[in-house]
């Protein structure tokens, strides 16, 4: 089934995924592509409607970003974000200058003309801003739908073209009815159905796979993250036990996910899992290292050899699956023909198994609709909402040497950190949390002893898509209660602190 689609064109501004991600929560397909795809490939692409993209240019440095004026002539609406609308005015013979006054943050717009776009807007609502050039002169033909007091043109349009711009961003949360701006374009202008669901993604997807992959022999490295588990439970749906899946227990894994993953996938959901116990060989290689990339290269090239020797004795399989998702082909291909997946669990893989094709069931979804795929299958929502985690694991939590102590200290925090994160009910809301052990000791007393042990640090980010981030504002109370629980409960645990440093100038990981 070919669904209705969006083309979002990307002139690199930072919520570029964002808009994608809403365009599809309003239950219609999109794609977000290079800014300077052809008009042929345009044409061969079909829209319903094209979105520009904001974006850092100004449209009238010599080298900005621009587009063939052949867009606006073949019949498909046009919406303009940011330096997507300053973009459409210049193109099509608009002024657009550098602003007296640039305007950061929310502001207050008014409507001055109605429209479709504009429908069950009020007339006076908050907007995020984030420009310091302005359209001082609309092309012929076109109306200012909306101002603010100091932007002479924040929404405007022709709606007879189907052509319309907003200077301000609607994909934010901070601007109060930027869904229903996006949901006026896409379903009163652009005549969109809603043929894009999850529901109807598993059905579809499951029905390909079994014409694709029934009967043969199909592997997939089960790492027990959300994707991969998405992506197998998927295909166990279409092909059952033709599906084999390798789990690789590196001892790295936080608190109960090993005997989690065996739990939930072979024992409730029935799948041909295959659990490789490899802690002690793991914690061998890493004895001694403390530096965190050769951390990295020993896990990686280790997992790699124990999933070989899975792998030969299963022999020649036809398929491999892996969990890439949309953001990876994203920003592996900027949009183009993406390279393989260097998954933190699979990379390396496809050269030491013998198998005929990979097979990625959900490289056109987003990290969100991916979770929304596992819900329809029936994954509880320990597996569909459990914690981001690096492929080195707990490896990389822990400064300096990996030891046997340091993870059972460390499974113990970041445990009691999540239970009580969820208990607050907040874990739905802060992008990522986890524990680190620091390699500082400090003294304290517990009890009547005096104690002399690592510093753990608690790390809480809110994000929208990882590239930038803000430590998440978790209440006093729930923090006391975690650090009280810590220095409790937890062996070799006598001090808790809490990161407060943004992404930049600080990584989410600190190794």
């Amino acid at each position: 089934m070919q669904h209705q689609r969006i083309l979002v064109l990307d002139f690199g501004g930072q919520y570029n995924q964002l808009i994608a991600r809403r365009v599809r929560d309003l239950n219609v397909y999109c794609d977000l592509k290079p800014y300077d795809m052809s008009v042929e490939a345009i044409k061969e692409y079909a829209p319903i409607g094209i979105i520009f993209t904001g974006g850092p240019n100004s449209v009238y440095d010599e080298n900005s970003p621009r587009v063939s004026p052949e867009i606006f002539k073949l019949g498909i609406p046009v919406l303009g974000i940011c330096y997507g609308a300053q973009l459409i005015a210049h193109t099509l013979g608009g002024k657009v200058v550098r602003a007296k006054q640039s305007e950061y943050g929310k502001r207050e717009f008014s409507l001055t003309k109605s429209s479709p776009l504009l429908a069950d807007i009020p007339q006076k609502s908050i907007c995020w801003m984030s420009h310091t050039d302005l359209i001082s002169e609309l092309p012929a033909g076109f109306d200012v739908l909306a101002v603010t007091e100091s932007c002479p043109v924040t929404v405007f349009g022709n709606g007879e073209k189907g052509v319309f711009g907003v200077q301000f961003h609607p994909e934010v949360v901070h601007t109060q009815y930027g869904n229903k701006l996006l949901e006026n374009f896409l379903y009163r202008i652009c005549g969109a159905n809603g043929d894009w669901t999850m529901s109807g993604f598993v059905s579809e997807q499951v029905e390909k796979l079994k014409a694709k992959l029934g009967g043969k022999k199909v592997l997939c490295a089960l790492s027990g993250g959300v994707d991969s588990a998405v992506a197998a439970t998927l295909v166990h749906r279409a092909v059952g036990k033709d599906l084999i899946c390798v789990f690789v227990d590196h001892g790295l894994h936080r608190k109960n996910e090993p005997e989690e993953v065996v739990s939930v996938f072979r024992d409730r959901l029935g799948m041909n899992l295959i659990k490789a116990d490899a802690a002690d060989l793991f914690l061998e290689r890493l004895k001694g290292v403390t530096d965190p990339e050769r951390k990295r290269k020993i896990i990686g090239e280790e997992f790699i050899r124990v999933f070989e020797r899975e792998a030969k004795k299963i022999g020649a399989v036809d398929f491999l699956v892996q969990g890439t998702i949309y953001p990876d082909v994203i920003e592996s291909g900027k949009g183009k023909s993406a390279v393989i997946k260097s998954h933190h669990n699979v990379g390396g893989l496809p050269s030491v198994i013998d198998f005929k094709e990979i097979v990625e069931p959900l490289r056109d979804l987003f990290k969100d609709e991916v979770r929304k795929v596992g819900t329809e299958l029936g994954l509880e929502d320990g597996i569909v909402w459990r914690q981001p985690c690096p492929g080195p694991a707990l490896a990389i939590r822990i400064m300096g040497e990996v030891t046997a102590e340091k993870l059972g200290t460390l499974r113990d925090a970041d445990a009691i950190f999540r239970e009580e994160i969820a208990r607050a009910g907040l874990e739905r809301e802060i992008w990522q949390y986890f524990a680190v052990i620091t390699d500082s000791k400090t003294v304290g007393v517990q009890g009547d002893f005096r104690t002399y042990e690592n510093v753990i640090a608690l790390r809480a980010v809110t994000s929208v898509d990882a590239m930038t981030a803000d430590w998440a504002r978790i209440p006093y109370d729930v923090l006391e209660r975690v650090s009280n629980r810590i220095t409790n409960e937890v062996k070799h645990a006598n001090r808790v602190v809490f990161d407060i440093t943004s992404k930049p100038p600080a990584t989410i990981e600190w190794e």
